[in-house]
């Protein structure tokens, strides 16, 4: 069998035929026993500025409203159009989460955060349009946001649309006729997890858009220390309060004090305001992690707050810096304090339920304190086992590699990238035919009837989406129904495009 990771990890020191030769094999399209080797750069590793870009533009296919003269994603149309007419406001706009048709503010949030933190940390080394294109993702959440943050004083809109009837349907977003139901946090019914969120994903929104527009900057960073204020003064967990079942959906299993933490850890920065280090010293919020995600963001906040200690020398913060290399010798092979699974294959494995998320969380996570270590000369021990920046880098870069096809399957796990991608991902408006290919109404159960159980590939290729990715035995069924591995979700290409700007700065041909 040939391996692809095998040609990933061959020197280029090798100055025999054979290696010029496998090189050119590698940027081909190869297949052997039925297994397809992705395309790989000349240099011998994947295109990391192609995922970089088609990450990106998966942000495109996920948009709810009104769709912009440069919409790139031709098989998406307008939607969502009466979004908060419920409630008398205008929350059109925004990202659906995964799949369906639904507005969730929270992983929403959290995806924007994201987003915005790969534009801070490595926009430098994105080129020309696709800086462009990652600022205008990054806006196009920021604006719902700021709509959900000040449309009515004292109210927090944290999601648009009734999930247990959008389940029961397959509908394209153009065409969904499921009810359209608003749902709020106040000082009644408080959720401090998904305002703190928020608030977090303005500030770092206002960060990312800074030096392409300030005066929109300032004015996401007024609402960010509102709606933190907000957080801070009516605390209690959303999904015990918001209607329906929308919290069900996405609750905050881990509390709401890792959302404060994080909240105030961006505003710290954002507004350089010592009062937020004062109270974010004060949260008490030690528990040991070894997983970040949309619901919890311990290992988040602390990787941010190590950036001030070790870049800037803040010793006040290395208390969070040394929880940061606890997270992170968790996760590391070979370190006696792991508690994180590999696969066969190389894989990080953390869930059953959308494991990329995982890691590509993980990875930026690892990308980013390792980026703060280089600058500041740090290094670290897991007990016996000592830690440098390459460490980091080595890791995130197999799992980032792993995702684009040096896996057993020798599949690329993003859809558009690669020769072998999946083909059958769960998405309602990628497995269904577009609006102009097919203007008639396709009603809730037709859908399912006639497109959710279709056994072919979905007619449209929804460009640079991360799906669940295989299981724990490195498996990948490419099944529409199997949502666990074959929906994807913003918040896993939010952290992967940081990544993938670092290594499309790194390995330039």
């Amino acid at each position: 069998m040939v391996s692809c990771s095998r040609m990933m990890i061959m020197s280029p020191s090798s100055s025999s035929s054979s290696w010029r030769a496998l090189v050119l094999v590698a940027a081909a399209v190869l297949s052997f026993s039925g297994h397809v080797v992705v395309a790989a750069t000349a240099a011998g590793h994947p295109d990391y500025a192609d995922a970089l870009a088609k990450s990106i533009l998966f942000f495109q296919g996920q948009r709810s409203g009104r769709l912009p003269p440069d919409q790139a994603v031709k098989w998406r149309s307008n939607s969502g159009l009466s979004d908060g007419s419920a409630a008398n406001v205008d929350l059109t706009g925004g990202y659906y989460d995964g799949g369906d048709n639904v507005k969730f503010g929270f992983p929403m949030a959290f995806t924007t955060t994201m987003l915005s933190w790969g534009v801070v940390e490595y926009g430098g080394r994105m080129r020309g349009r696709v800086l462009r294109d990652a600022r205008d993702a990054v806006r196009w959440a920021a604006d719902y946001l700021l709509r959900a943050a000040t449309a009515t004083p004292g109210v927090l809109y944290v999601g648009v649309g009734d999930p247990d009837a959008d389940h029961r349907c397959w509908e394209r977003p153009e065409d969904m006729d499921t009810p359209r139901a608003v749902y709020s946090v106040s000082a009644s019914s408080p959720g401090s997890d998904v305002a703190a969120e928020t608030a977090a994903a303005l500030a770092a929104a206002s960060l990312a858009l800074r030096p392409a527009d300030p005066g929109y900057s300032r004015r996401l960073l007024a609402a960010a220390r509102d709606v933190m204020a907000f957080a801070v003064r009516h605390q209690g967990k959303y999904s015990d309060h918001v209607g329906g079942d929308v919290g069900a959906y996405y609750a905050s299993y881990s509390g709401y004090q890792d959302e404060l933490l994080w909240g105030s850890a961006w505003l710290l920065w954002a507004t350089r305001n010592a009062s937020y280090l004062d109270y974010l010293a004060s949260l008490g919020a030690n528990d040991g992690v070894d997983m970040f995600s949309w619901d919890n963001k311990l290992a988040g906040a602390r990787v941010l707050l190590s950036r001030r200690a070790l870049v800037n020398g803040d010793r006040r913060l290395d208390a969070f810096r040394r929880q940061a290399e606890d997270f992170i010798c968790r996760i590391l092979p070979g370190s006696p304090s792991s508690t994180t699974q590999y696969t066969p294959g190389g894989m990080m494995y953390k869930s059953g339920h959308a494991n990329l998320q995982y890691v590509t969380s993980a990875s930026f996570l690892l990308t980013t304190f390792a980026k703060y270590m280089a600058v500041s000369n740090h290094t670290f021990s897991c007990q016996s086992l000592p830690v440098t920046a390459k460490t980091l880098r080595a890791l995130a870069r197999k799992q980032v590699d792993y995702i684009l096809g040096a896996n057993p399957q020798g599949m690329s796990y993003m859809v558009g990238y690669g020769a072998r991608f999946p083909q059958r991902i769960h998405h309602r408006g990628a497995s269904m035919p577009s609006v102009a290919a097919h203007p008639a109404h396709i009603g809730c159960q037709e859908g399912f009837s006639g497109y959710f159980n279709a056994g072919g590939a979905n007619p449209n290729v929804h460009t640079g989406a991360v799906v669940g990715g295989p299981d724990q035995h490195d498996a990948f069924p490419d099944e529409r129904g199997d949502y666990d591995r074959s929906e994807p979700t913003t918040y896993t290409n939010a952290a992967l495009v940081g990544c993938l700007a670092y290594f499309a700065g790194s390995y330039r041909s």
